[in-house]
């Protein structure tokens, strides 16, 4: 991934925080990247949908023309420095499909009537 940073930018939680201007010196690091700023928006939501602090990041001139390739098209998806390895699982882990059915085996020999 990138070394992307930044320093200015709070965490949600800690903008009202008892520093000066509201804001703690956060290191910000590219756990993803995407095609365009839609794609890069629905990963930051998988990982706020795990309580991980995300920023989503387009190059202004890239948005401003619409495109979603190329470096000016690259959608960036940034987190606290402390939050990479936890966001990176959570961006590796794939469902097993047949995971999936076998969790819903159970349920199949029930009648609606019978109680769960």
């Amino acid at each position: 991934m990138s070394d992307f940073e930044s320093t200015a930018l709070p965490l949600p939680s800690q903008e009202n925080s008892g520093s000066p201007n509201g804001s703690q010196e956060v290191r910000w690091k590219v756990v993803a990247q995407a095609p365009g700023i839609t794609p890069a928006t629905i990963i930051a939501g998988r990982l706020q949908a795990e309580g991980v602090p995300v920023r989503v990041w387009q190059e202004a001139a890239g948005q401003a023309l619409g495109l979603t390739v190329g470096l000016l098209g690259t959608g960036y998806v940034l987190v606290p420095e402390e939050y990479v390895e936890q966001a990176l699982e959570i961006l590796a882990y794939e469902a097993d499909p047949l995971e999936a059915a076998e969790a819903f085996e159970d349920f199949d020999g029930l009648a609606w009537d019978d109680k769960i």
